[in-house]
């Protein structure tokens, strides 16, 4: 799940260097050294695999700027990077007028590369996801905006988008959690009706006593409390769609009102002196089998069958394992983006692990499953013990969390001795020790840590190399001896 990135520079030279850097961070790479290359493997069918593009702007023939114009009318979605040997003002606001998400003046030095890839796709993530929320709360979210491609889940697209060509009422049935309201919506969004109105309603999440007025509406002064005029769901969603989730939670008397809307084309609302019409295509879910709540007489027959027109069934997660790689890979963008992560992916002992487990709570448990395991995650690929729920295993504390627990042990009275602490922040007799002190211990345990790796020491510390070399010089710690003892 390592994203690519297309490098387009006509020196030899800087393409391997910057391949090397790019690479050694885990990302793929393609090159190009001109921008009708670069053009035409961005735009070629399978160019949509290119997460972002690291573009020169000074190149024989098409130049950068020429090509990411180009780009950006063609594939606005595609990040781009520009690399620049001036760095002027003129040439940074062009570049980025046309379109460029940040620059890089040449000779840019790694870490910086890499921040500024880590940066822009961060960005292009957020991006997407908000593109993905205003589609939906829009009503205009589609079949092409679902996570994964599983076989089990193309006949439920099919069903959904012949479904959408009519005003036909549709019953979508399967577990809790297998996305029954994100395929309603999509619904919604491939109709003639996108853009209009999308109402929610929980009807096992009502009140009885407020059933009515909730879905049909009320006058001023019908009942007490009745202090303005309310517009019932069916009316909010006139000329759009009305989604009535866990239908089978209705109480009976609720659907014999339901049946006369879905009947006359008009509700009641409480204290009204004539009906009023609406216009409302009916989306309802369960996760009941509603032909048995129809024999137990739970729920009504003429209903079931007004409502089960056109079924469509959404498989359980565990049934389509072959969409789990895509919903891991989106789900830990997101929380990269929301969370201010930098994890990567999943190891392939992770992947079929998750592919092997049951998901009683299907894509709802496994979105929260990943939330967890990227907040408990060390490092850049998630780990079995990063799912503990899942496999059992405990999760790994790091080293530093780990001291700040044995230091509190000793603090409270136990025997623990605080030599046996990597970074103490208390001494021998209890009392703190000054911030001086536990910043020099804490370098000094990171730099042992990672062998006097500078660059790995400053990311994991959370500052810039040249403050960790500055704080270095400051408490006259010794890199270079510590590099040699490691080897």
């Amino acid at each position: 799940m390592g994203k690519t990135v297309l490098i387009v520079d006509d020196d030899p030279t800087q393409l391997r260097i910057l391949r090397a850097v790019i690479e050694k961070s885990g990302f793929s790479t393609l090159q190009a050294s001109d921008g009708d290359a670069a053009l035409e493997i961005a735009l070629a069918p399978d160019g949509a695999k290119i997460d972002l593009m690291l573009l020169d702007l000074v190149m024989p023939g098409l130049s950068g700027m020429d090509t990411l114009k180009e780009l950006s009318a063609k594939r606005s979605d595609l990040p781009v990077i520009v690399l620049t040997g001036t760095g002027s003002i003129d040439t940074v606001v062009s570049a980025m007028q046309a379109g460029a998400r940040d620059f890089l003046v040449k000779p840019a030095s790694p870490e910086r590369v890499i921040v500024s890839l880590r940066n822009a796709l961060e960005i292009n993530t957020l991006v997407k996801e908000v593109t993905r929320l205003k589609k939906t709360s829009t009503g205009t979210l589609t079949f092409d905006d679902l996570i994964g491609n599983a076989p089990e889940m193309r006949s439920v697209v099919a069903m959904g988008e012949r479904g959408a060509r009519a005003n036909i009422p549709i019953l979508i049935t399967g577990e809790s959690g297998v996305g029954k309201e994100v395929v309603a919506r999509a619904i919604q969004g491939t109709s003639d009706r996108a853009g209009h109105p999308f109402v929610t309603v929980n009807c096992g999440a009502i009140p009885e006593n407020l059933v009515e007025s909730i879905l049909f509406g009320h006058e001023k002064g019908s009942f007490t409390g009745a202090n303005a005029k309310h517009l019932g769901k069916f009316q909010e969603a006139d000329t759009g769609t009305l989604f009535l989730d866990e239908i089978g939670e209705l109480p009976l008397a609720m659907q014999v009102k339901l049946l006369r809307v879905l009947q006359e084309g008009e509700v009641d609302p409480i204290g009204s002196k004539r009906p009023v019409k609406v216009n409302v295509r009916i989306i309802s879910a369960t996760n009941r089998n509603l032909a048995e709540a129809v024999k137990d007489g739970s729920f009504r027959e003429d209903l079931y069958y007004r409502l089960n027109v056109f079924p469509i069934e959404v498989p359980a997660l565990r049934s389509r394992t072959g969409d789990i790689p895509a919903l891991l890979d989106h789900f830990i963008k997101r929380f990269n983006a929301q969370e201010r992560m930098n994890v990567r992916g999943v190891s392939s002992e992770t992947l079929e692990m998750l592919k092997k487990f049951d998901w009683p709570g299907n894509v709802r448990q496994l979105e929260n499953t990943v939330f967890r395991a990227v907040i408990l995650s060390d490092g850049h690929t998630l780990q079995p013990q990063d799912f503990p729920q899942v496999s059992g295993l405990s999760p790994v504390i790091p080293a530093q969390e780990t001291a700040g627990m044995s230091t509190n042990v000793a603090q409270n009275g136990d025997d623990t001795d605080n030599d046996d602490v990597d970074v103490s922040i208390l001494d021998r007799n209890g009392h703190l020790r000054s911030l001086q002190e536990i910043e020099r211990d804490l370098i000094q345990f990171a730099i042992d840590t990672y062998s006097g790796h500078m660059s790995e020491v400053a990311r994991r510390l959370g500052i810039g190399r040249s403050t960790l070399y500055r704080k270095v010089r400051e408490h006259e710690l010794d890199v270079e001896e510590k590099r040699t003892l490691s080897k």
